[in-house]
C-alpha cells in the first residue's frame, strides 16, 4: 500500500485535484478525468482506473525493450494497462496506449491501493471484455505478477508497451514484492513523468528504456501533446540516481530525421553519459500515419554516424535484420554479443568485462549488482 505521506496529488479548494503524477500537471475537475484519461476526481478524491487492470501480458526477451546492456539473454514477464498521457499519431501501439477507460465502464479504485468497497473488486481474475469489444484484460495484483514471473523464471518484470506512469501505483506496488523477491524492474516509458515520481519509484527501479522522439519543444507539443523539458529531466535524474537508462528513438521521416534534430538528440545523450545506448528504430507506418514511408536505411545509417560523431559507445539500429544490433567493446572493437532479432548467438562478456582486453563494459550484465 502506498502511504497517504507519498501520494502524488494535492487537494484545492472546491473539491479540485493538482495530479503531479506525470509533467501534465493535471487540474483535475471534480467527476473529470486526468489528460491519461486513467485518473479521476470522484468527490474531491483522486481515483485510478488502472490498477490490477492488464491489458497486456506477455514472456519477452529483455533485448525487446529494448534493454541490450541490462542483463542480455534473460527475460522478462511484461505488463501494460491501456491509456497514455502522450497522443503520437505514429505510435506503434496505439491499439491498446489510445484506448481509455472513460469509454470502458469500468470500476476506479483510490491510488493508495484501497478498494472502496462499494466501486471495485480487484481481486477477481477472471479475463473481461471492454466495451465495443476494443481490448481484452485480465485482473492481476501484484503478488500474483511477481509469482508468474517466478513461475516462468523470469529475471525482471518490465511495465512497457503503453507508459507505464500512467498506472504508477499498480507497477510501484508490484515492483517493491520483485524487489524483495530479487526480481529486478525495468521501465520502457516516455519519460514524461515527474521529479517526485521517479523518486519514488527510484529504490525499486533497476533500468529504464525512455523515448526520446524529438529535440524540438514545438515537435513534443504538435505531435504528443507533451514538451521536451521534462523527458531530458527524466533522463538526467534516472541516470543521477543509478537506475540504468537507455534511450530510444523512433526515426520518422518527415518529423525527426533532419541532422539538427539527430544532433541534438544524440549530444544530448552524450552530454549525459556518452554510455547510454542509444537504440535508433526504423519507422513502419501505422496508426495516424499510414501515409508515411518507412525510414530509409540510408537515414538510419546517417544517424548511427551522427551518434559516433557525437561521442556516443554504444550505438543500435532497431525494427531492421542484420544491421547495427551486435555490441563491441569500446576499446579493442571485438564483438562482445551479437545478436540476431532478439536472439543472443554469442556473448564475450564475462563478469561485466571484455573477454579479449578486460575493459569494463558499461550495464548490467550480472543478476547481482
Amino acid at each position: 500500500m502506498i502511504k497517504k505521506e507519498a501520494l502524488l496529488y494535492e487537494k484545492l479548494e472546491n473539491k479540485l485535484i493538482h495530479c503531479y503524477l506525470c509533467s501534465h500537471h493535471c487540474r483535475i475537475a471534480e467527476e473529470k478525468f486526468g489528460f491519461c484519461g486513467v485518473r479521476q476526481n470522484i468527490d474531491g478524491a483522486l481515483y485510478t482506473y488502472a490498477y490490477g487492470k492488464v491489458a497486456a501480458a506477455h514472456i519477452d526477451p529483455i533485448e525487446k525493450k529494448p534493454l541490450y546492456h541490462f542483463l542480455p539473454g534473460t527475460f522478462s514477464f511484461s505488463i501494460a494497462t491501456i491509456g497514455c498521457n502522450f497522443r503520437c499519431g505514429f505510435c506503434q501501439n496505439w491499439e491498446i496506449s489510445q484506448q481509455s477507460f472513460r469509454e470502458q465502464g469500468l470500476s476506479p479504485q483510490t491510488v493508495t491501493g484501497q478498494p472502496p468497497s462499494e466501486l471495485n473488486k480487484v481481486v477477481s481474475k477472471e479475463t473481461v471484455p471492454f466495451s465495443k469489444g476494443a481490448v481484452s484484460h485480465s485482473r492481476l495484483l501484484p503478488q500474483e505478477i511477481v509469482d508468474l514471473a517466478i513461475r516462468n523464471k523470469c529475471k525482471s518484470i518490465s511495465y512497457t508497451y503503453t507508459e507505464p506512469t500512467i498506472f504508477f501505483e499498480y507497477a510501484f506496488e508490484t515492483s517493491k514484492l520483485a524487489k524483495e523477491k530479487g526480481i529486478y524492474n525495468c521501465f520502457v516509458t516516455n519519460g514524461y513523468m515527474t521529479k517526485e515520481c521517479i523518486r519514488m519509484i527510484g529504490p525499486y527501479l533497476d533500468a529504464a528504456n525512455i523515448d526520446l522522439k524529438f529535440f524540438k519543444d514545438s515537435s513534443y507539443k504538435k505531435v504528443c501533446a507533451a514538451s521536451l523539458e521534462p523527458v531530458l529531466n527524466s533522463i538526467r535524474l534516472m541516470r543521477e540516481l543509478g537506475i540504468w537508462v537507455e534511450a530510444t528513438t523512433l526515426v520518422v521521416p518527415g518529423e525527426n530525421d533532419s541532422e539538427e534534430e539527430l544532433n541534438g538528440i544524440a549530444r544530448f545523450l552524450a552530454g549525459v553519459d556518452k554510455n547510454i545506448p542509444w537504440h535508433i528504430s526504423r519507422f513502419h507506418p501505422d496508426y495516424k500515419f499510414t501515409g508515411r514511408e518507412a525510414t530509409p536505411l540510408e537515414t538510419l545509417k546517417k544517424a548511427h554516424g551522427i551518434g559516433i560523431k557525437a561521442g556516443l559507445k554504444f550505438i543500435y539500429v532497431g525494427n531492421v535484420y542484420g544491421l547495427g544490433n551486435d555490441t563491441l567493446c569500446g576499446i579493442c572493437k571485438k564483438p562482445l554479443i551479437k545478436r540476431e532479432v532478439f536472439n543472443i548467438l554469442e556473448n564475450n562478456i564475462e563478469k561485466g568485462k571484455c573477454s579479449y582486453c578486460g575493459t569494463l563494459i558499461p550495464g548490467v550484465f550480472s543478476e547481482t549488482k
